[in-house]
């Protein structure tokens, strides 16, 4: 079934604010195999200019992606999510998240099409924090592969 071309402009509520840990920094930048000194040891970042500890580039998939959900789950949208592969990420960086930052995302379809027996989503999620000025955005494209026929 293909999914509601009406929902396309569609954004959803922003998010309650995800206060951004030194330690979940930390263990992001293990995880990804990024030992910039920057992402673990303030002095280092303050070296920099910044304030605190900074995040990987990558970070805010972990934020945006968890907003992203609420369009996911919207059961009117008709996404069968057993079905979902993530296509593409991208982001736009107006500054790097920091330890400290309490960010809430506002999440909007930006576009649904249908290739090949599938639906693809993208999904773009503006980053704000707690003063209301611009973090990041995130473009996120899911692609929801079709029914196989029987």
């Amino acid at each position: 079934m293909a999914l509601d071309q009406s929902f396309v402009g569609r954004s959803y509520p922003p998010t309650p604010p995800y206060e951004v840990g030194r330690e979940k920094i930390r263990e992001f930048a293990d995880a990804v195999g990024d030992a910039n000194p920057a992402y673990t040891d303030p002095e280092a970042a303050k070296a920099l200019g910044y304030d605190d500890v900074i995040a990987p580039p990558t970070f805010a998939f972990a934020i945006t992606y968890r907003a992203a959900g609420e369009a996911v789950r919207d059961p009117q949208l008709g996404l069968d999510y057993s079905r979902v592969v993530h296509g593409a990420q991208r982001f736009a960086y107006t500054r790097p998240v920091r330890a400290g930052d309490r960010l809430s995302v506002v999440s909007t379809i930006e576009s649904i099409k249908s290739m090949a027996g599938s639906d693809v989503l993208d999904i773009r999620g503006e980053v704000r924090d707690e003063s209301g000025d611009h973090v990041v955005t995130a473009w996120t494209k899911l692609v929801a592969r079709g029914a196989e026929e029987a």
